[in-house]
């Protein structure tokens, strides 16, 4: 049996160990690790899909609920993450999430874009 035909994708935040998560049918199918830096930044480390997942959208859907997260808590987001950075890239309404000062740091463009709220 197909175990992705089964469940929509849940995802969540694991903060005990860092990721944000998602899962398929209940079997743990992707995460991004992030370290949080106090209270006003997150740097989004490293994006991962199973083999068995992969094509199905799953680190699109992360990369935007990470963002998103990272929106409510009114965090400023590190994309040290290659995927990450290149999802940015594709979704400007999350280039306000990167410090201005550090997005060349990323190669990513220093002018602003409206906030996706």
């Amino acid at each position: 049996m197909d175990p992705t035909a089964s469940e929509a994708p849940a995802l969540s935040d694991n903060q005990a160990e860092s990721k944000f998560e998602v899962r398929v049918g209940g079997e743990l199918a992707g995460f991004i690790d992030y370290h949080r830096r106090g209270s006003q930044l997150i740097n989004l480390i490293h994006t991962e899909v199973g083999e068995t997942f992969q094509g199905m959208g799953l680190a699109g859907k992360l990369a935007r609920f990470a963002l998103d997260a990272a929106r409510r808590e009114h965090l400023e987001v590190l994309p040290s993450c290659e995927y990450i950075r290149g999802w940015i890239g594709k979704h400007p309404e999350y280039l306000d999430l990167v410090p201005e000062k550090r997005r060349a740091d990323f190669g990513l463009p220093a002018g602003t874009h409206e906030p996706g709220y």
